[in-house]
């Protein structure tokens, strides 16, 4: 008996990028096939894209709240270093009697005076950046509430702030100036003794 080998090669050798291949491989009409999306795979697509951004939105808005804060205390840390400079410069603080950083604070600190030196510099009130407007310095919540500040005016080196961010509650620190922006939500809250 005889075996027979079976060869490597098949008995017909088609080259690929010919005529014979395309011929080889010629599509039946039941078997052609569509390069295309069909509407099943396309709105698998979009749903899925869909809840992957829906899962995005609390992440960027926790980073924009935090953005904001940030921004909120830099305010407040700034107001509350320009009213300290200005003391320093003249050895008195600002001749102001209100208890939030209105216009008339705001004017005190920013415009160049007999000295040629301006405090603090600020811009217009934009969303999520804050600034000043015809209300004052307002944080970047609120164009309409101005941050509060109390002043040593009797130079104890000792001033009542506000404890919760509202006008209701307060407790006495020891500096010179606090500014804070009043607020109903303490996670918004800042404070620049803090």
């Amino acid at each position: 008996m005889v075996s027979q080998a079976t060869p490597l090669l098949p008995k017909k050798i088609v080259l690929l990028g010919t005529d014979a291949m395309e011929r080889h491989n010629s599509p039946t009409p039941k078997s052609k096939t569509s390069a295309a999306f069909t509407l099943v795979e396309l709105l698998v697509v979009i749903s899925i894209i869909a809840i992957l951004a829906g899962l995005s939105f609390p992440a960027v808005n926790g980073a924009m709240d935090s953005a904001k804060k940030t921004q909120a205390k830099s305010n407040a840390v700034q107001i509350a270093t320009a009213v300290s400079a200005y003391e320093m410069e003249y050895g008195k603080l600002p001749t102001f009697t209100g208890t939030t950083v209105d216009k008339t604070l705001v004017d005190i600190l920013t415009t160049n005076d007999s000295r040629g030196i301006v405090f603090l510099e600020a811009q217009a009130w934009k969303k999520g950046k804050g600034g000043t407007n015809d209300k004052g310095y307002c944080d970047p919540w609120s164009s309409n509430t101005p941050y509060s500040i109390a002043l040593d005016t009797d130079y104890d080196n000792q001033v009542s702030v506000s404890t919760n961010g509202g006008a209701s509650g307060s407790t006495s620190i020891m500096k010179k100036v606090g500014v804070w922006n009043v607020t109903t939500t303490n996670k918004y809250q800042v404070r620049s003794w803090d």
